[in-house]
């Protein structure tokens, strides 16, 4: 098995003034690539009963790898993951919730803007390096959670729907310091249209 790295359906610079174009191509041709090079390389001779997805070699980690191997499928595969989802989202088509998945939003969370506040507060509260997700659980439900470094919430037979990125690499040429300003200002290149072709796939499966 060998995984690729996905190319951007939007130029590196389509996400400006909110994200930049440099921050946007060291993100996807370095940091992106590298860890798709180091999982490809951490799978090299590895021979498993049949070809599974990035995402299930990540799920079933502990099932597929022995225990000195499973953290460097975690980092990797984890960041090779994570990052597709985060990239696949991004753009600035479809700003505004629709469908399914604003309907669930406010269900869940009482309004919109709830659930901003809480997925906002879940990203600038995540101490060092992680992700915040909006994940579907086990009975269907939406939920905001936290993961540290490049830990995918699959491990936790928790569904990704939305994955903000918050490393340094991903904002700090551009906010430095500011993690909050990035975080709000991710509302803004979230491409809503994906998110819902994404939460309706769950729905399906």
């Amino acid at each position: 098995m060998k995984f690729e790295l996905p190319n951007l359906p939007y130029a590196y610079d389509a996400l400006e003034p909110y994200i930049d174009e440099e921050t946007m191509r060291i993100h996807h041709e370095k940091h992106h690539q590298a860890y798709l090079n180091n999982f490809n390389a951490a799978l090299e001779g590895v021979k498993l009963q049949k070809e599974y997805s990035a995402e299930e070699i990540v799920k079933k980690v502990k099932e597929l790898f022995p225990q000195d191997m499973q953290q460097t499928v975690i980092n990797n595969g984890g960041g090779y993951i994570n990052h597709n989802l985060f990239f696949e989202h991004l753009g600035n088509a479809n700003n505004e919730p629709m469908g399914k998945i604003k309907e669930d939003i406010i269900k869940t969370f009482g309004s919109l803007e709830n659930f901003k506040t809480e997925f906002e507060t879940a990203a600038k509260t995540q101490f060092g390096s992680g992700w915040v997700f909006l994940v579907v659980d086990e009975n269907g439900t939406l939920k905001v959670i936290k993961r540290q470094n490049q830990n995918s919430p699959l491990m936790d037979n928790l569904t990704p729907i939305i994955g903000l990125d918050v490393w340094e690499h991903a904002y700090y040429l551009n906010y430095q310091n500011r993690r909050p300003d990035y975080v709000s200002n991710f509302w803004n290149v979230l491409n809503w249209e994906k998110v819902e072709k994404n939460y309706q796939k769950t729905l399906k499966n």
